[in-house]
C-alpha cells in the first residue's frame, strides 16, 4: 500500500486584517522554516490558504493562523498525497482573496444563507426541487460536477456577473444553491445573485470537498479540479490520474496522458505542435488554463 505523508490544506476566512506586510515576512520565514509549499493570499478582506506539508509543519502553521484577530475560528479541509504537489511557497499580498471586481459585494458584512454538505446531500436524496449552480470555470466542470447542475458558463470568476445576466429568468423563482472548490468563490457569487434578483439563493458550506469528505460521490460524477499538480481528486478525496499539460495548460484524462501525443513538459494531444516545454511550471491559476479544444 502506497504511503500519503504529505498533508493538504485549503481554508479561507473573510475578515478584516491589518498590519499585512508584517504578517506576510513573519509567514514567510515560519513556512520556510517548517518546509511548507503553497500558497497564502493576506488581503483587507481576508486570507485564503493552499498550503502542503508534513503534520507538524501544518499544524505550526494552523496554530499561528488561528492566532490571528478575525481568524480564530479557521475552517479547515484536509486531504493526502504521496508527494508534495507545489514547486513552492508563496504570501502573496492582495486587494481581494478571490478576484471579483464587484464594489459592494463583501462577506464581511454579508453572506448568502449556507446549506450544510449533509443537509445537501438529504434533499437530493429526497428529490428536493433546487438548482444547483456551479460557479467554477468551464475547464473544471468537465472534470466533474454534480448531477443535473447548471454551469455559469465562464472562463474566469471575473465574467461571473455578465454570465448571470444570461441565466433564465424563470430561475430567480427557484431554490439555488450556488456550490464551487471549497467554498470561497460562492462568498461573492451567492450575494450576487441575490443582488440580481434572485429570491432564495444558498451556498454549499465548505464546497465541492467538504461534500465529498462527508458524502462521498452520491449525487457527483467525476472528479474534482483542484488547483496543484494533483489535478484532480477523487470521492474519497484521493488523487486520481488526471494530469495537466503545462505547455497549453489543457487538462488531461488517463486517456489523453496515454496518447503517443503526450509527453510531460513538452506536449499532449491538444499542443503537439506548440513550441517550448514548460517544465518548471506551475499548476495552473484559475485565470490561465486552457479550455480542452474538442
Amino acid at each position: 500500500m502506497e504511503t500519503v505523508s504529505v498533508v493538504n490544506i485549503a481554508a479561507y476566512k473573510f475578515a478584516a486584517l491589518n498590519d499585512l506586510a508584517e504578517l506576510q515576512g513573519e509567514l514567510r520565514t515560519l513556512t520556510t522554516e517548517a518546509a511548507l509549499r503553497g500558497t497564502i493570499l493576506l488581503s483587507p478582506e481576508g486570507i485564503n490558504v493552499v498550503v502542503a506539508g508534513d503534520q507538524r509543519g501544518i499544524d505550526r502553521l494552523l496554530t499561528r493562523l488561528q492566532l490571528i484577530p478575525g481568524v480564530e475560528d479557521l475552517a479547515v479541509k484536509t486531504s493526502y498525497s504521496r508527494e508534495q504537489p507545489f514547486n513552492r511557497m508563496l504570501v502573496k499580498l492582495k486587494r481581494e482573496i478571490i478576484a471579483f471586481d464587484v464594489p459592494g459585494i463583501d462577506p464581511r458584512a454579508y453572506a448568502s444563507r449556507r446549506v450544510s454538505a449533509g443537509e445537501l446531500k438529504r434533499w437530493l436524496d429526497e428529490g428536493r426541487s433546487v438548482t444547483l449552480l456551479d460557479t467554477r470555470n468551464a475547464f473544471e466542470v468537465e472534470v466533474g460536477t454534480f448531477e443535473n447542475a447548471v454551469q455559469i458558463g465562464v472562463d474566469d470568476f471575473r465574467d461571473f456577473p455578465a454570465a448571470v445576466e444570461r441565466l433564465p429568468e424563470a430561475l430567480k423563482s427557484q431554490t439555488i444553491v450556488t456550490f464551487c472548490t471549497g467554498g470561497i468563490r460562492c462568498e461573492k457569487a451567492a450575494p450576487y445573485l441575490e443582488r440580481a434578483g434572485f429570491r432564495d439563493v444558498r451556498q454549499l458550506d465548505g464546497g465541492i470537498l467538504k461534500y465529498l469528505e462527508e458524502n462521498g460521490a452520491a449525487h457527483f460524477s467525476g472528479h474534482c479540479f483542484v488547483f496543484d499538480k494533483r489535478v484532480a481528486v477523487d470521492a474519497t478525496l484521493a488523487e486520481t490520474g488526471w494530469r495537466q499539460c503545462y505547455v497549453c495548460r489543457s487538462v488531461l484524462t488517463p486517456a489523453d496522458s496515454a496518447s503517443p501525443a503526450y509527453s510531460e513538459g513538452a506536449s499532449c494531444p491538444y499542443c503537439e505542435d506548440e513550441s517550448a516545454p514548460r517544465q518548471d511550471a506551475e499548476p495552473a491559476s484559475v485565470s490561465t488554463v486552457s479550455r480542452r479544444k474538442r
